[in-house]
């Protein structure tokens, strides 16, 4: 049976497991590891201490449909509308920039569902608090290693980390690394900023008649949400939950601060744009220091998300339907990286990438693959 494991349990590596379930016809034992205590990523939602039923949005606030992305990708959305775990946005944003023929979703029991609904359809053994600290190839395998814990051997390796957190790692996976490639790795750059999310008591109004407002006159506070006002679960029973949103510029200087500093920071500004606001009962702020990608300052452009390694052949996969691109990609041997050529055609201020998974016959040779993901826009994170 072949191993396959993939390292992220956002919004890349959970649909990534989900598809590669699909995709497979043959037995196929999946992992998906996370450093962190739950799944979600950049896509993480946030529940008060005092009631589980009160919850936030600390990452990702709607999901953007385009009119390119709807053509290619319909199905993703309308499987996600099916299940109900995504609903159109009808609350009032202010601020919002909308483009013709674009429309907005949110996930209604919390943005982190999609990724929870990928990595139950995958079918995957989820572990938290994973580290992964070396990778290593042991008798045509490779041996993940991890901060705790006895080394692993898997077929395939999927990584979904931060471009930094990849280059970090330590073993035979270094050696893998062109210096022309490691050059436009380090070359990705990121935007950082805080979240803080404050939870209420049941019956507490924050009356203001937006759901969402994107704030430019601040040099801290970029966007704020009544977050089950924005989306529309409302209830008498639970309390509400406010989402506020750093400036990138805030994130950069107060990036090494203590989060009680940054907490503290805040809430003063945010004095300035709600006067009067309740005292929350609970609060959460989280880092992000790895908030956006940006465009790379290279003439091709290169976007990153991930990459994939494989020693000798993916046919034990049992692809159902491999790509025509395969015996392009896989037409010369020794150990190779492929990249994606395509242009960044649209800034990613408010982007991520889903992934776009197929599989690639490779015969008699290590691989080592940077793999593209497409982009379903993310706002305001």
């Amino acid at each position: 049976m072949a191993r396959v494991l993939i390292v992220g349990a956002g919004v890349t590596g959970s649909l990534c497991a989900a598809l590669l379930r699909r995709q497979t016809s043959g037995p196929l034992y999946l992992a998906v590891w996370d450093k962190a205590e739950d799944s979600g990523g950049r896509m993480t939602t946030a529940c008060s201490p005092h009631n589980p039923q009160c919850t936030a949005d600390l990452g990702a606030q709607y999901i953007t449909c385009t009119p390119h992305y709807a053509k290619k990708h319909q199905r993703f959305y309308d499987e996600l509308l099916a299940y109900g775990v995504l609903r159109p946005l009808s609350s009032p944003i202010e601020g919002m920039v909308m483009k013709e023929g674009e429309c907005n979703f949110v996930a209604p029991q919390g943005i982190s569902s999609i990724i929870k609904h990928y990595l139950k359809e995958s079918g995957a053994e989820v572990y938290f608090r994973h580290r992964v600290t070396q990778i290593n190839l042991r008798n045509d395998k490779w041996e993940v290693s991890k901060q705790t814990g006895s080394p692993e051997q898997f077929d395939l390796i999927v990584l979904t980390m931060p471009v930094p957190q990849i280059l970090q790692l330590q073993g035979d996976i270094t050696n893998l690394i062109s210096e022309c490639q490691r050059q436009q790795l380090e070359a990705v750059s990121y935007s950082s900023r805080y979240a803080l999310g404050l939870f209420y008591e049941a019956g507490t109004k924050i009356d203001v008649p937006w759901a969402g407002q994107y704030i430019t006159s601040n040099p801290c506070i970029r966007f704020v949400s009544i977050d089950n006002k924005k989306r529309n679960i409302e209830s008498s029973e639970i309390g509400p939950s406010l989402v506020i949103h750093t400036t990138v510029p805030f994130g950069v200087t107060y990036l090494e601060h203590s989060i009680e500093d940054v907490q503290e920071l805040i809430f003063q500004q945010l004095e300035n744009i709600l006067p009067g606001l309740p005292k929350p009962i609970a609060t959460k702020c989280q880092k992000w220091k790895h908030s956006q990608r940006q465009c790379l300052a290279l003439s091709s452009k290169l976007e990153y998300s991930g990459l994939i390694m494989a020693h000798s052949s993916l046919n034990f996969l049992g692809s159902r339907d491999p790509p025509a691109s395969a015996s392009r990609i896989a037409g010369t041997t020794g150990t190779k990286c492929w990249c994606d050529s395509r242009m960044c055609e649209e800034p990613l201020d408010d982007g991520d990438w889903i992934s776009h998974l197929t599989s690639w016959k490779l015969e008699h040779t290590v691989w080592f693959y940077l793999i593209f993901f497409l982009r379903i826009p993310l706002h305001s994170l």
